[in-house]
């Protein structure tokens, strides 16, 4: 047995009084596996550099993301100290247990003055206007749109548009105009489109597409207080909606019938639409001249306004919450801390992720940054999301059955399909009892 001296008792002293710098905690935060989490790695490299705490993004596939997740949930596993969940998690994660309840933690850190409002309402709030809060904003992500430039600056096209419809050929401003110009475009003898949106329907990409139709025109998927559906899905409002978005679909290209984010950058990367619905997160590789030779001829736009003024966006992106099976609970708390501090959250907008910060959104530097940041920032101030109660997933396959036959194949009226959505969301809600 080796006998400790003076010198070995004093500097095992002083590793213990180091604390994490010598004994170091390692946390371990759950994504799926795309660019923004690359950025969110090389941010914690830098918590890691100031605190001595290794912070490892671990990603997988989008399309094992969320089984991934409620698989170690579920086994009340404490693999993942924090999560990038999405925001329709949080009803069922926090019902269940998953997260930890941040509430205390966002009011004494001054997260509601801290993020832009929207997001901390659809990222973080559960139940709607409840006051309690399971996550922290994150990603921030919307759909916004993209456009041809040239198409548009063509003045043999200006002034036949002009010609046509009377006012001039410009980004839209509304969705009437955004209608007009996806109609002018559309030219299939020339193999050129109008527009492209979002219509597949295994997951939430029809949702998310029609949603920005929806809220812009002034409707909403129901009350989030007392799960009232019915008239107000749908109302006239929503009715005119899924009017104006069964409309667009009729300027799409060929085979537009089972489409989200890949096809949609491909219409502008192939020339084939005049305007395409994306979340922003996919606009840095229209702006990449590698992957779109038409880099610089594409522009951008927020999602128009509807028809009385009413202007708002689906929301994407995630919020990071705190697994409650962490072993790693308290530290976890500190690198939220860190995470929302303003000079993060600056960090976080430099390495490509996209902010939540309202005062680094509202700042000149982030809004001239990229040709998209300006739309981005006007984007994230006006955005609301879909049901985030336990039973997302069976009010959005509901949708889908609804809404798929009817944009995409034109069967029925449009007030006809939301009653029927109407109905079974009521169903739906009842068998859980919500709204009773």
């Amino acid at each position: 047995m080796r006998i400790a001296t003076k010198g070995m008792l004093a500097g095992l002293s002083l590793l213990l009084m180091s604390g994490t710098s010598a004994l170091s905690t390692e946390l371990t935060i759950f994504w799926a596996e795309w660019d923004p989490a690359n950025y969110l790695q090389e941010l914690v490299n830098q918590y890691e550099a100031e605190t001595g705490v290794t912070v490892t993004v671990e990603t997988t596939p989008w399309s094992d993301f969320q089984t991934k997740a409620f698989t170690e949930f579920n086994a009340q596993g404490s693999a993942y100290d924090l999560i990038v969940g999405d925001s329709q998690w949080l009803g069922a994660a926090s019902e269940a247990g998953h997260y930890v309840d941040l509430t205390d933690f966002v009011k004494e850190n001054g997260v509601l003055d801290k993020m832009a409002p929207a997001t901390v309402k659809f990222y973080s709030e559960y139940p709607g206007n409840s006051g309690k809060y399971w996550s922290i904003p994150a990603e921030g992500d919307a759909v916004g749109w993209s456009y041809r430039k040239d198409w548009f600056e063509d003045p043999t096209e200006m002034a036949n548009f002009k010609a046509k419809y009377g006012y001039d050929l410009a980004p839209p401003t509304n969705w009437q105009q955004l209608i007009d110009i996806a109609e002018f475009f559309y030219r299939p003898d020339q193999n050129r489109y109008g527009v492209a949106i979002y219509t597949d329907n295994s997951y939430d990409a029809m949702a998310m597409g029609f949603e920005n139709a929806l809220f812009s025109y002034g409707g909403e998927l129901g009350d989030a207080s007392t799960y009232k559906v019915d008239g107000i899905i749908n109302s006239p409002k929503a009715v005119a909606a899924l009017d104006a978005y069964r409309k667009l679909y009729g300027f799409t290209p060929p085979g537009w019938a089972k489409t989200f984010f890949v096809e949609n950058n491909q219409a502008i990367t192939e020339n084939l639409a005049a305007m395409s619905m994306n979340y922003f997160a996919f606009f840095p590789a229209l702006i990449n001249e590698s992957s779109n030779p038409n880099a610089k001829n594409t522009g951008f736009f927020a999602n128009p306004a509807g028809p009385d003024g009413d202007q708002y966006a689906a929301l994407g992106g995630q919020g990071i919450s705190v697994v409650s099976y962490s072993q790693n609970k308290e530290e976890a708390m500190k690198f939220l801390k860190w995470f929302i501090q303003d000079d993060t959250q600056q960090k976080w907008a430099d390495l490509g992720g996209y902010t939540c910060s309202a005062k680094v959104l509202e700042s000149e530097a982030f809004r001239n940054a990229t040709p998209y940041n300006e739309a981005f920032y006007q984007t994230m101030f006006k955005v609301k999301d879909f049901w985030a109660v336990p039973e997302y997933a069976e009010l959005l396959t509901q949708l889908n059955q609804r809404l798929y036959p009817s944009i995409v194949g034109g069967e029925g009226s449009s007030q006809d399909v939301l009653d029927g959505l109407a109905a079974d969301w009521k169903a739906t809600f009842a068998k859980y009892g919500r709204g009773m």
